[in-house]
Order: C-alpha cells, then sequence, then structure tokens
C-alpha cells in the first residue's frame, strides 16, 4: 500500500500526522510526507516590486523551513512504525495540483490530509485544498480535522477509519 502524507505545519496537519503514525499499516506499506513550498503573497509587480519582494521572501522562509517540518513528521511516523518505508519530499507548486499529481506519479494508493490549513477563511466545512485534493484524486482520499476523535470500523472486510 501507498499512502500519501500531505502536511504544511497547520494543527489539521498534525491532525493528519497524528493519525497516520497511530494506524496500523499492512506490512510493506511506503508513506510519503510531502510538504508544498506555495506562497499566500500573490505574485504581482508593481512599480516599487515590493509585493514581488514579498512573495520572494515568503518562498525562501518556506523552503527554509520545509526539512525540518518533513524531518519531525518523519521521525515521528518512523517511531511508531519501524519497519514501514518512510520517505520525505518538498515540491513547489499549488498545494492541491502537486498533491494530486504526485500521488497520481506514486501510484498512491491513499492521500491523508487535514482539513484545513494555513489560509485565512474559516467557515467553510473543508478548506480549498483539501476540497480540491478530494474532488481530483485518482485515489482514496482521507481529510482529517484537528479536535475529532478517530475510530475504526468494519464493512464486513476490512477495517474503515471514520473521524467522529
Amino acid at each position: 500500500m501507498k499512502v500519501l502524507l500531505a502536511i504544511d505545519g497547520s494543527k489539521h496537519s498534525a491532525a493528519a500526522m497524528e493519525e497516520v503514525a497511530a494506524r496500523q499499516w499492512p506490512a510493506g506499506t511506503e508513506i510519503e510526507i510531502l510538504t508544498v513550498i506555495h506562497s499566500a503573497t500573490p505574485l504581482l509587480l508593481d512599480p516599487a516590486f515590493a509585493l514581488a519582494a514579498a512573495y520572494v521572501e515568503s518562498m525562501e522562509e518556506l523552503r527554509r523551513r520545509a526539512p525540518e517540518l518533513l524531518g519531525t513528521a518523519a521521525a515521528q511516523i518512523r517511531r511508531a512504525h519501524p519497519d514501514l518505508l518512510v520517505t520525505t519530499k518538498a515540491l513547489e507548486g499549488t498545494p492541491r495540483d502537486v498533491i494530486v499529481q504526485e500521488a497520481a506519479d506514486q501510484n498512491t494508493d491513499l492521500i491523508v490530509l487535514g482539513s484545513h490549513g494555513h489560509g485565512r477563511v474559516r467557515q467553510a466545512l473543508l478548506g480549498s485544498v483539501a476540497t480540491g485534493v478530494a474532488a481530483d484524486a485518482l485515489c482514496a482520499v482521507e481529510i482529517i480535522r484537528a479536535g475529532r476523535r478517530s475510530i475504526t470500523a468494519t464493512d464486513g472486510e476490512r477495517d474503515l477509519a471514520l473521524t467522529s
């Protein structure tokens, strides 16, 4: 089984990481932890180039923080599952598109991600990335919300993870 865990450092992303670490996975499961470097600052050219400079600075900060974010997540999952292959990757682009494409490229069976990221809008049931990934992915998608308890049910043949 191939699992893609998409993280961004948000509280919902941390809940997704904790869920992956807590779950029992079949032998041979491969877990790829992905973070997408994407600046929330728009790349617009203004006469003083202030926004362009802020965009470049934001991207550099995200690139600098990515290895620590990925390393922390990988260490937590490896502690819980020392027998599984855990890899990390940082890619740049639009998070929804990058997550969906990486899952397709790696022939992923399951994408796990948080319900919301660092965006400002919190009134929606799901964030734009979670909504887009759920709509566009070619594989199963599990969306985790921070503060919700996960339970396991069965459909008669296999265990199903549910979030209450």
